[in-house]
């Protein structure tokens, strides 16, 4: 097998509404708003950079299958700068941008390629003065919704030569995306590829190292839910045909998720300096990008009351958005969430003969039972189970998840036993 050299991208979604960031500022909101198509700039630059014998993108490149028009000319620019270095592209579509989707009528460079949907499609890579240095095998979603198993229509090809399949698809059923072209890490296995160049799934994960099966996860965090650094894989493959991984960062604006113990503090000076701190943190964590944040608060202490009267804590996030309006690498407070609770002693009050401390014993034996915890679950959420799919099954959340509603219970049910509290 040749040795080559290749990218591999996934879940672009140029041109992303960002739902929910109607009310921020316009400055900020046109910096969140363009992350998407800043990001697919810097891809174009890193495999320029990499010298990469192609580029590989599965799927979802726009985010509606009504596709805006600014995002299809982008994304035609884009592919023209590699194509003029030589650097052809391989892409498929997803359940975002289906091939029924509506499409503007653009020429693409002849180094472009999207696999057809009907059936997988194989294209022999071939570079002068080295052959056919990859096969790749590729089909597309003719629709949004693709509910059949594509991963076993993938057969390998030529001997000697990197097998790569682009599928879009949910394997073994990760509960956090829509079960599309479902399948198992054994059909793809089974199929004799080299390397499984994946998408659809957010996060980045290797499912598997020999051959490698690759999640490289979306360009550029949306939301909340996708925080931490995202981009895209360098792949060398080497003769013996294993994939050696490198991990590129590429978004532009990086969302974060913090918790802030307010533990030991006592007056609003106090918190607002530790908020200060922890922002400051943040803004070096993100090398160089803009960053957003929810701030999640928790813990007990005297600053709990305080966040509790009037406005405080509206007013708080006011002043901390204030703060970063005209900064170029702005870290924006999305929201702060108050999970706080009072001063008191729980290993005290666990220890009474009292409803309050025989609940707090049955919450403690719990926390370290997760058959018990699951158990419990089902019944004190079973009139939960009852709403839309969509919405999932709470009692079915993973056993940390579970932990942390039942920490949240306690604190609360405690605050409005105790003597102090509502």
């Amino acid at each position: 097998m040749k040795r080559l050299r290749f990218m591999h991208a996934a879940d672009l979604h140029l041109d992303s509404p960002f739902k929910g960031m109607s009310a921020l500022p316009e400055r900020v909101r046109e910096r969140i708003r363009e992350s998407t198509f800043e990001a697919l700039k810097e891809l174009v630059a890193l495999a320029i950079h990499e010298q990469v014998d192609f580029v590989l993108i599965s799927g979802d490149v726009y985010d509606l299958s009504d596709r805006s028009l600014r995002a299809q000319i982008r994304f035609q620019k884009a592919l023209e700068q590699l194509a003029e270095q030589g650097i052809p592209t391989y892409i498929i579509h997803g359940n975002h941008d289906p091939e029924d989707g509506r499409a503007a009528k653009l020429d693409w460079p002849a180094a472009v390629h999207f696999f057809a949907c009907d059936q997988v499609e194989t294209i022999s890579v071939e570079k002068p003065n080295r052959g056919v240095i990859a096969q790749i095998h590729g089909i597309s979603y003719r629709s949004s919704a693709v509910t059949e198993n594509l991963a076993v229509k993938f057969r390998a090809g030529q001997e000697n030569v990197c097998q790569i399949g682009l599928l879009h698809t949910n394997v073994d059923g990760d509960l956090g995306h829509d079960n599309y072209a479902p399948c198992s890490k054994k059909d793809l296995l089974e199929a004799g590829m080299s390397y499984w160049a994946l998408g659809h799934v957010h996060t980045r994960n290797v499912l598997h190292q020999q051959p490698a099966i690759v999640y490289p996860g979306n360009l550029q965090g949306r939301s909340i839910r996708e925080t931490g650094p995202r981009g895209c894989y360098i792949v060398d493959m080497g003769e013996d045909g294993r994939a050696e991984l490198t991990f590129h960062a590429l978004d532009q604006v990086r969302w974060f998720l913090e918790r802030l113990s307010v533990a030991g503090l006592q007056t609003e000076q106090e918190l607002k300096d530790r908020l200060g701190e922890q922002l400051e943190r943040i803004r070096a964590e993100a090398d160089g990008r803009a960053a957003v944040v929810r701030l999640v608060l928790e813990g007990r202490s005297a600053v709990h009351s305080l966040l509790r009267k009037g406005r405080a804590l509206q007013e708080l996030t006011a002043e901390l958005r204030e703060d970063e309006d005209e900064r170029s690498r702005f870290v924006w407070v999305e929201s702060i969430e108050d999970r706080t609770a009072g001063e008191l002693d729980l290993e005290a009050l666990q220890q009474e003969k009292s409803f309050l401390g025989d609940l707090l014993r049955y919450s403690a034996a719990l926390q370290g039972d997760d058959e018990a915890l699951a158990l419990f679950a089902s019944e004190a959420l079973a009139a939960l189970q009852s709403l839309p799919q969509a919405a999932g099954n709470p009692a079915a959340a993973e056993p940390e998840r579970l932990r942390e509603w039942l920490r949240a219970a306690q604190e609360l049910a405690a605050d409005l036993l105790s003597a102090d509290g509502g």
